[in-house]
């Protein structure tokens, strides 16, 4: 299967967040009530404070966008400082004035809920190192569902430089493939030098479930990097 694929190489990550704000505001723009999967992770944060300068200045109107949880980790509560809900709602749901939201807790019940919005309108993603989308793990398959599942020990590594000395719980939540996939466009915010290899395996290897995000080219899919993650 073979899709759209828009590949938009930035000079730095300022220039990445401004530009995923400009298509992130555009398609909200088109469709006030869009529905929304949110990541959280560094990579989208510059692009979500962007956003909230412009709903602060009335350039964009978020009020009835709907975010939809991407994942989380188990056994923490909302106000815990590793909830990835709590970080969800600081970055993207208050800045942008967003009064609804759909919380990632019950696979059964997340996936009713996706369905009764009528699917998912825009999925944002981040790429893990292992070529991980949220926390589904390689290998994943494209019609993974929605589940709970052990971390990687490579995702343990790279989620441990958010937290300081508080672990990284080791058992997570995800929206499945099948969700991610089935979203009418999706947006992959890569940056860094780190990334530069599991992008192109993304993007230019196989379509594997030693790759998740391999998967992502049978979507909608916009890609912006900054220079550091593709050349």
């Amino acid at each position: 299967m073979v899709s759209e694929v828009t590949l938009d190489i930035q000079p730095d990550a300022e220039r990445l967040a401004a530009a995923a704000a400009d298509y992130i505001a555009t398609r909200v723009r088109a469709k006030p009530d869009l529905s929304i999967l949110v990541a959280t992770g560094n990579t989208p944060m510059p692009a979500y404070a962007e956003l909230a300068r412009r709903v602060a200045v009335g350039a964009v109107d978020f009020s009835r966008v709907t975010a939809v949880q991407l994942d989380e980790y188990l056994g923490v509560s909302g106000s815990d400082p590793r909830s990835l809900w709590g970080w969800m709602e600081r970055s993207f749901v208050e800045p942008l004035g967003i009064t609804r939201a759909v919380r990632l807790e019950d696979p059964a019940q997340f996936e009713a809920e996706i369905a009764r919005l009528g699917g998912l309108d825009l999925a944002i993603l981040g790429l893990g190192p292992n070529g991980h989308l949220g926390f589904n793990e390689p290998p994943s398959q494209p019609d993974a569902p929605t589940r709970t599942l052990e971390l990687t020990p490579a995702s343990l590594a790279s989620n441990a430089a958010y937290w300081g000395e508080l672990a990284v719980p080791t058992g997570a939540i995800t929206a499945g493939m099948d969700v991610i996939l089935a979203a009418r466009a999706c947006l992959l915010l890569v940056s860094g030098a780190h990334k530069r290899a599991i992008l192109r395996a993304a993007l230019e290897g196989p379509q594997t479930p030693a790759v998740p995000a391999s998967f992502l080219r049978r979507t909608a899919l916009t890609v912006i990097a900054d220079g550091a993650a593709w050349t």
